[in-house]
């Protein structure tokens, strides 16, 4: 993996941590502010090549070229008042369980979705080829409804903001847990836009798609790619997906920038879904998005944050490794975590801390060169994938 040093802009201050749905949800904002806490403490947000900025007022202008006028007008009422009709919360999905109304959930989630455009910006700008909003991720929202956490879509303003700059071939790849359903809805037949989704089967987990044969639309044949994992897929198994896929389509795609979203809910421990993963697999799939990058799109990535449940143990452990990863500054997996973050984590949460950057695992997994096993679970949900998708990139769905 290369560790070339380079720039990089990150998106950061305090205000992320108003989104917040309240104590009793699953998306805590605590996890933002002990990544950041963590960042600071291993001395990144002091780093010479990271350079953190806050975030304007959203753009409405931006974000109504992708949302519907009266979504955001329901969502701007959510923030007024805290009587919404059922038929309202139904129609748009703010006032739900999943997406409760809060104070300031329009400015909360405009300024999530002016972080991830502000990081597109820095990279058309030419001063950066990398930038990081671990805040951003939110990819369940749609044109016209709340969903999934994700009230608006901060990484379709991303690639909305490299079309309109001019860019041609933009790749998506999502790693969450959870199908990057929004963004996958966003440019469905657009050819422009490639769209990548690793995930568990959408038959045992929100949001129900993301399917082989799910490809795009007429204008867009091969321009949506999804492997939807089976339950409790592990380290192994979740590296040699991404590695059966992954570059290979990337490589025929020719990308002109990487935008790669970092969901760390796919974690053993996290409660909402079923993989089987460690932060050690994380850690090396954010080498492996750098890597291609560097030689696919000339350097030019943009990674955000996601889903991820487990506050304490995964989110700042993977989303620090993502920063510093981004920075050329990898931390070794056996460092341990800076005994200030511990008492930090000891007394705001009051829980104990893991001691070190690693789970324990080795990042081994069995290349796709060596061949195709038909009665694995992985192998068959891969080879859909392939045999879906290849063709059209005058792949070999076997070989190749």
């Amino acid at each position: 993996m290369s560790r070339r040093e380079t720039d990089v802009f990150v998106i950061w201050d305090d205000s992320f941590t108003e989104y917040n749905f309240g104590p009793e949800h699953p998306m805590n904002p605590l996890r933002l502010d002990l990544t950041a806490k963590l960042a600071t403490d291993f001395g990144l947000f002091d780093n010479a090549r990271v350079h953190i900025s806050g975030v304007p007022e959203v753009d409405e202008p931006t974000l109504l070229r992708l949302h519907y006028q009266e979504f955001v007008d329901a969502v701007k009422d959510a923030e007024r008042s805290s009587v919404i009709d059922d038929a309202a919360a139904q129609k748009y999905g703010v006032g739900t369980e999943d997406v409760p109304r809060f104070e300031k959930i329009h400015e909360a989630s405009g300024r999530i979705f002016q972080g991830s455009v502000e990081a597109a910006r820095a990279i058309t700008g030419g001063n950066y080829e990398r930038a990081v909003n671990f805040c951003g991720g939110m990819h369940h929202a749609m044109p016209g409804r709340a969903a999934g956490f994700c009230v608006y879509n901060d990484l379709a303003g991303a690639i909305d903001h490299f079309l309109a700059e001019g860019y041609e071939r933009i790749a998506y790849l999502d790693l969450d847990a959870h199908h990057g359903d929004g963004v996958e809805n966003f440019y469905w037949d657009d050819p422009r836009v490639l769209t990548i989704s690793l995930h568990e089967n959408g038959r045992f987990l929100f949001p129900g798609t993301g399917f082989a044969n799910d490809i795009g639309g007429l204008s867009a044949s091969a321009s949506a790619v999804n492997v939807a994992l089976p339950p409790r897929t592990d380290d192994a198994d979740w590296l040699r997906a991404i590695d059966s896929v992954v570059p290979a389509v990337i490589r025929e795609f020719r990308p002109q920038v990487l935008i790669s979203q970092h969901g760390c809910d796919g974690h053993r421990l996290d409660p909402l879904t079923h993989l089987r993963l460690s932060v050690d697999a994380m850690r090396r799939a954010a080498e492996w998005v750098r890597d291609l990058a560097d030689d696919y799109a000339e350097g030019r990535w943009l990674a955000t944050g996601g889903g991820g449940y487990a506050l304490v143990d995964v989110v700042p452990r993977a989303w620090v490794n993502l920063v510093a990863i981004a920075a050329g500054a990898d931390i070794a997996p056996s460092t341990a975590l800076p005994e200030r973050w511990k008492d930090y984590v000891t007394a705001i949460a009051g829980v104990t801390p893991p001691e070190v950057m690693t789970d324990g695992h080795d990042g081994m997994f069995a290349s796709w060169a060596e061949g195709f096993d038909p009665e694995s679970d992985l192998d068959r949900t891969v080879m859909s994938t392939r045999k879906n998708i290849f063709p059209f990139y005058g792949l070999d769905a076997y070989y190749d």
